[in-house]
């Protein structure tokens, strides 16, 4: 269905602030699972959508802080869940946007971070499972934030690559890098690698001269360099 072009900024999305949540899953149980931890992680879940034409209408309708989506939705049950997404994504930008999937495609994730990455999360359906990993993401992306799976950004690591500035990168920045990549910060980082703060600052600034990323806030510097690392 068609759908006009939105933009808002919330200003009232915080770590203590109620976030709205559409949900879109045509499967009952997994469905309730989903609105079930979001509840109770304190988030307002505010519509749920059993199809790709119900989600857009609810998302036109409540203009959610975030969408929270299955890939496969009828009417065909293909990757229609993931259409709906980019249709959100082009519709109301200021919207984010987390989709979940039942296998690892890391296709999926390409397309939808093709014209930016904030805003955005990608996470296999098991992270539903793992409650902090799951409402947190999903609270970092209606902020604005990214989150991609690690099983997704590990198969992104691994594959064949043509040459790129990304190949001037030593191991340790690479493995900064795919942690940027899946929406932690410099503090999370170095909790996941034991090191310090500044350690990690040294390594993102080491990144950006090698990427010839041009000084600008450092989060859309962050975009721009995840978005190279995906891309090649």
């Amino acid at each position: 269905m068609p759908v006009a072009r939105y933009e808002r900024t919330f200003t009232d999305v915080d770590g203590n602030s109620s976030i709205r949540v559409v949900v879109g899953e045509d499967e009952p149980i997994v469905r309730a699972g989903v609105i079930h931890v979001l509840e109770e992680a304190g988030f307002e879940v505010v519509g749920m959508a059993e199809d790709a034409e119900e989600l857009l209408r609810i998302t036109e309708t409540e203009k959610p802080n975030v969408v929270v989506t299955d890939i496969q939705m009828p009417p065909t049950s293909t990757n229609d869940g993931l259409e709906a997404a980019k249709a959100i994504r082009s519709a109301w930008p200021s919207i984010g946007v987390v989709v979940l999937s039942q296998f690892l495609e890391a296709q999926y994730a390409l397309e939808l971070v093709s014209e930016g990455a904030e805003g955005l999360g990608y996470l296999l359906k098991d992270r539903v499972g793992d409650l902090g990993t799951f409402t947190e993401a999903v609270r970092r992306v209606a902020n604005g934030g990214t989150a991609l799976d690690p099983e997704v950004v590990r198969r992104m690591v691994d594959r064949p690559r043509l040459a790129s500035p990304i190949e001037q990168l030593t191991n340790r920045e690479r493995e900064v890098l795919g942690f940027m990549a899946e929406g932690l910060s410099n503090q999370g980082i170095a909790d996941q690698l034991v090191v310090s703060v500044a350690a990690i600052e040294r390594h993102v600034t080491s990144i950006f001269v090698k990427l010839d990323l041009r000084p600008t806030s450092e989060d859309h510097r962050r975009v721009l360099a995840v978005l190279q690392y995906l891309r090649r």
